[in-house]
């Protein structure tokens, strides 16, 4: 809730159609009365009250006023109250004046819902505190808040990529390609967690317009998980990806090893000290190289133990639209980010600017599948992948109409990654089709 000076209140108060007051009896009860009300300059007067409901006279009390409109089978908006508090001064005929002393209110029109929420989490936690109490939630549903299972889409699509080449050339290998996909989401995992590691003390504290595709998994802000644990989690993490990673470069090529060991540093370098990728603007083309070029070559490589540079042409698109996800999804984040000095390309560029360069970008990507097989590079029905192009419509038509708005840009941002989601499944198709009609 906002702290207001005590003629704001007043004006905002005069607008409701009712007043309620309540106190504290001398024997501890709380008595709320509701009635018709006057406001003016710096008081409000409520009333006609019965006589065996008035407060004392000097009875600090409190008059709250409130309006909330139901929509059946959605919920509810337009909610919106102001809280004034007081010494009660009664009158005969049963008013009570009540002189401002502090007040406190909220529109839902000035400060949306989400967000008046996560302004008042320091608060909540610190009452649970006092009643030695903590939130509580499944080891489950840690695990998949604090990882952000949903978002291993970005993994899935590489590896599922590569296994699908693997297939159209003749050499996949399930059990070899099902280690890779467990090395690749073991470190997509660790990423997520080590992200939030690095952006707790920073730009997620300081956030208040997290939504579910940004500001991080808010486990550690919300008291559900501790750092140490999500330390332990990270490492275990990487852990399982050392080790099979160790495994398949044993067992299948070695240069499994150093395309590991640059995964590991950019993963790593991505948002932590020194390097701090994401700070510098390098967001994106780390993301587009990582989860594009590295994931789907490192994949085929160890399904086949070959390199291949077609699968790293097909990677390319993929890798720009994950990246474009990561892009738009900043978006909600940016003030945050420029205060904790996180200087992505969101913070750094203006409204136009990003506007425009997601659109070229996703022209680029739609302009690489479509010259893979005039080039003879890729095999004709990864054209496939062209019909994803219809999804990235209403992103650009969020991005325009709801840059300033977080919670407006959840439609876009739901799109935007279902854009990458569907090229990429498209082209996975693509690659099958081709190697079963030869």
């Amino acid at each position: 809730m906002a702290r207001l000076e005590a003629t704001e209140a007043v004006r905002r108060a005069a607008g409701y159609g009712h007043a309620v007051l309540s106190w504290i009896e001398a024997d501890g009860y709380p008595v709320s009365v509701a009635g018709s009300f006057a406001a003016a300059g710096t008081s409000v007067e409520v009333g006609p009250v019965a006589a065996e409901l008035l407060p004392a006279h000097g009875q600090e009390v409190c008059v709250t006023f409130s309006h909330i409109r139901p929509q059946p089978g959605v919920g509810y908006d337009q909610r919106r109250y102001v809280n004034l508090w007081g010494a009660a001064e009664v009158s005969e005929g049963g008013h009570v004046r009540v002189v401002v002393e502090r007040a406190s209110g909220w529109d839902e029109a000035d400060t949306p819902f989400v967000e008046y929420a996560e302004r008042n989490v320091g608060a909540g936690l610190s009452y649970l505190s006092e009643m030695g109490a903590r939130p509580r939630l499944s080891a489950f549903w840690r695990f998949f808040l604090a990882t952000r299972v949903p978002f291993l889409t970005a993994t899935l699509v590489p590896v599922g990529l590569a296994g699908a080449v693997a297939a159209y050339d003749g050499g996949f290998a399930f059990g070899w390609w099902l280690l890779a996909l467990v090395c690749a989401v073991c470190a997509h995992l660790g990423l997520n967690i080590a992200n939030d590691l690095a952006d707790a003390e920073g730009s997620d504290a300081v956030n208040v317009t997290p939504t579910p595709f940004s500001g991080g998994s808010r486990v550690m802000q919300y008291g559900l998980v501790s750092k140490s644990q999500m330390l332990a989690l990270s490492l275990g993490c990487y852990g399982v990806t050392i080790l099979t990673g160790l495994w398949l470069a044993a067992a299948r090529s070695w240069w499994l090893l150093v395309i590991g060991v640059i995964a590991l540093v950019l993963s790593v370098g991505y948002s932590a000290a020194p390097l701090r990728l994401v700070h510098r603007g390098l967001g994106e083309p780390v993301v587009a190289l990582g989860f594009g070029p590295i994931m789907a070559g490192g994949a085929y490589l160890a399904v086949t133990q070959a390199w291949s540079w077609p699968v790293v042409y097909a990677s390319l698109p993929i890798g720009i639209l994950i990246a474009l996800v990561l892009y738009v999804n900043q978006i909600p984040d940016r003030i945050a980010d420029a205060q904790a000095a996180k200087r992505t390309l969101i913070v750094r560029w203006p409204k136009d600017r990003v506007i425009q360069a997601y659109a070229i970008a996703v022209a680029v990507a739609m302009l690489l599948i479509l010259v893979g097989p005039l080039l003879g590079i890729t095999p004709w029905w990864t054209l496939l992948g062209l019909l994803a192009l219809p999804l990235a419509v209403p992103v650009l038509r969020g991005m325009r109409r709801s840059y300033d708005a977080p919670f407006g840009l959840l439609g876009a941002m739901g799109y935007n990654i279902l854009l990458h989601l569907t090229t990429g499944v498209l082209l996975i198709v693509g690659y099958l089709v081709a190697a079963v009609t030869g």
